[in-house]
């Protein structure tokens, strides 16, 4: 029996096609797993869109505040890169998470359905920079808010390029367990490569192909000469096509030669990346149908969880639950008394 999933936050379906596998990427056949997607849901219509040309269930157009926790159907995971921008530690004694903004609310709306429904798992997904939001200070709350709606919390940064992906993106995945057990057994992916990563001229359309409008104007050349920014490239943002691009951003519809976005540098011409290098850098199959607007497109996908970088984790989540049952099988008296929630370990301290 496939195991269930709830993706909250779902976007493009990144973490979602990562979570079921079978897709190929790279000539690499990435093998399906044994869970499937029992909702999901994305606050942006278009986005959903996208979702629905791609997936054969539905992710829904629903406002997350308003989601009763009941019309989400019993789930084993769930999943959620939930937005971080709006997150402030305010002023009190002791200090507790607030935010700025409705956007600031939504990670407690993620607590609220772990709470409801006590999934065995979830992964949340966020960007690196949470770990030093406030001062370093919000972040260890978030992890206490996660413990206090019933879990045992690992997190780690994992970077994609250490996985096949041709994209130096690291980002913080946050695992949950309901039972110590599966606590204990799981390990973070270990890297599969740490040096002569997948470079970036693999995923590149042939110049000839290009449409003239991804190119930047001679006067954009022109204004860039005229700068200290032709030598640093503002960060080194023209790419070498050698190695990994560095990470792709939302930003990319409204790339500039004067913006951190990376662009490249061929044949002494600037360009940004064309939608479909952008799904490839972020490890989309090229069956991915890209159905948006190019603007739709280029936010979407970077916003998106790379699905490489999460079949490599689901692949541990699946080792730990084979793991668990073994255990649980070979010594059934002993490993039943280890085998308890984190709500049962909380009353018996």
């Amino acid at each position: 029996m496939k195991l269930k999933v709830a993706s909250l936050f779902t976007g493009l379906g990144g973490m979602d096609l990562g979570i079921t596998g079978g897709f190929k990427y790279l000539d690499k056949e990435y093998q399906k797993y044994n869970f499937e997607i029992a909702y999901a849901m994305d606050f942006d219509k278009p986005t959903c869109k996208i979702y629905n040309d791609n997936f054969n269930h539905t992710c829904y157009h629903q406002d997350i505040t308003k989601l009763s926790a009941n019309d989400v159907p019993e789930h084993d995971i769930l999943l959620g890169g939930f937005p971080c921008q709006s997150f402030s530690v305010l002023a009190q004694n002791p200090p507790r998470l607030g935010y700025k903004d409705i956007k600031g609310q939504l990670f407690f709306e993620m607590c609220r359905i772990l709470q409801h429904h006590r999934p065995r798992f979830f992964v949340a997904e966020n960007v690196k920079g949470i770990l030093s939001a406030n001062k370093k200070k919000a972040f260890p709350l978030i992890v206490k808010e996660f413990e206090k709606s019933g879990y045992f919390v690992k997190y780690q940064v994992l970077n994609s390029a250490h996985y096949g992906v041709p994209q130096k993106r690291e980002r913080v995945f946050i695992v949950g367990f309901k039972y110590i057990q599966d606590y204990n057994n799981f390990e973070f992916p270990k890297p599969i490569m740490t040096e002569n990563f997948t470079p970036l001229n693999k995923v590149l359309e042939p110049e000839n192909t290009i449409d003239d409008k991804y190119y930047f104007s001679e006067k954009a050349v022109a204004g860039l000469k005229a700068t200290k920014n032709l030598k640093t490239m503002n960060k080194g943002r023209a790419q070498d096509i050698n190695g990994p691009s560095n990470t792709v951003s939302a930003h990319l519809a409204k790339v500039s030669l004067n913006s951190t976005d990376p662009v490249l540098r061929i044949n002494n011409k600037y360009r940004m990346y064309t939608p479909r290098e952008v799904a490839r850098i972020q490890s989309f199959p090229e069956s991915f149908q890209l159905t948006g607007s190019k603007t739709l497109n280029y936010k979407a996908l970077g916003n998106a969880v790379a699905p490489v970088m999460m079949w490599y984790l689901t692949q541990e989540i699946q080792k730990t639950i084979e793991k668990s049952i073994f255990e649980k099988s070979k010594s059934q008296g002993s490993i039943a008394n280890n085998y308890i929630s984190h709500e049962q370990l909380n009353l018996s301290l």
